[in-house]
């Protein structure tokens, strides 16, 4: 391919931004510098659960900063680096569980995100197979997500995918639901337990009437298929109470609780029916 050259190009200056990742991903994975922050996701309408949160794997450069994943992934996607990065978040999070058993002693639940390419890696079952065995952590207290896009993409690798996790007891999450065109067909041959209704519809629904609708329209079709509700961007009070009265299962979003370290991820009644608090 030839690429003609500009120096305000964009384009190129991303790329290269993208090149200097690869390496630094290496190193991250050689130095441990990949490790897991915690989001909570809270009941909206049923009694007390315990503790629900998505974990987050974040980077930390050599000045202490810690980076986002939006920095780091889009370099890992393009150059097949994202199976790797999902394998760390994976042992981290089973060790990192398997030293704190309180949280496995309430009825906790673990989310964690899956890149699209890593479901038609073939290393990638028989490795959380394994470390499923090594760590032992119950693992109907998993949830793996994955982004509707990815599983639409790859439909045959994901059904499969999740299937050969489902019958080990893990749960799925169908990750951004509504951002694709044929969202409610695709559902019925995907066997997730809950939707994660995308937040770009969520963050509006005070203001836009479309939104609105699509939040309602996915939670009831949601529910006459058995399956649990997520809204993400939870980012005010206003919001928070309006999923509430629409019916939604779950919140996760600011207005809930920011990402920490999984070493501050505590539960505590407050609030809300169950959420999480800084230490």
């Amino acid at each position: 391919r030839v690429h003609v050259f500009s120096p305000d190009d964009e384009e190129l200056a991303l790329r290269r931004g993208e090149m200097q990742w690869v390496e630094k991903i290496h190193q991250g994975l050689d130095q441990e510098r990949f490790f897991l922050y915690g989001q909570p996701i809270i009941p909206l309408m049923a009694a007390e659960e315990g503790l629900h949160f998505e974990a987050l794997l974040r980077y930390r450069d050599d000045r202490d900063n810690i980076v986002p994943p939006g920095a780091f992934l889009p370099a890992a996607e393009r150059y097949n680096l994202a199976s790797l990065l999902d394998k760390r978040l994976i042992s981290n999070l089973l060790e990192w569980l398997a030293s704190n058993p309180e949280f496995l002693d309430n009825p906790a639940l673990c989310s964690l995100n899956l890149s699209g390419v890593t479901l038609s890696d073939e290393s990638m079952l028989p490795f959380i197979t394994e470390q499923f065995q090594r760590w032992q952590i119950p693992t109907h207290k998993l949830c793996f997500e994955i982004t509707e896009t990815a599983a639409i993409s790859n439909l045959s690798h994901a059904t499969n995918f999740i299937h050969q996790l489902k019958e080990q007891g893990c749960l799925f999450s169908l990750d951004d639901f509504g951002s694709g065109l044929s969202s409610f067909a695709y559902l019925k041959n995907l066997p997730v337990d809950f939707l994660k209704i995308d937040g770009l519809f969520v963050k509006d629904i005070l203001d836009d009437e479309v939104d609105l609708a699509m939040v309602k329209s996915i939670n009831e079709v949601a529910h006459v298929m058995n399956k649990k509700t997520i809204a993400e961007f939870v980012e005010n009070e206003q919001i928070l109470s309006l999923l509430k009265t629409l019916g939604i299962d779950y919140g996760q979003g600011f207005a809930i609780g920011r990402p920490v370290p999984l070493s501050e991820l505590t539960f505590s009644d407050v609030d809300h029916q169950s959420t999480a608090v800084l230490l």
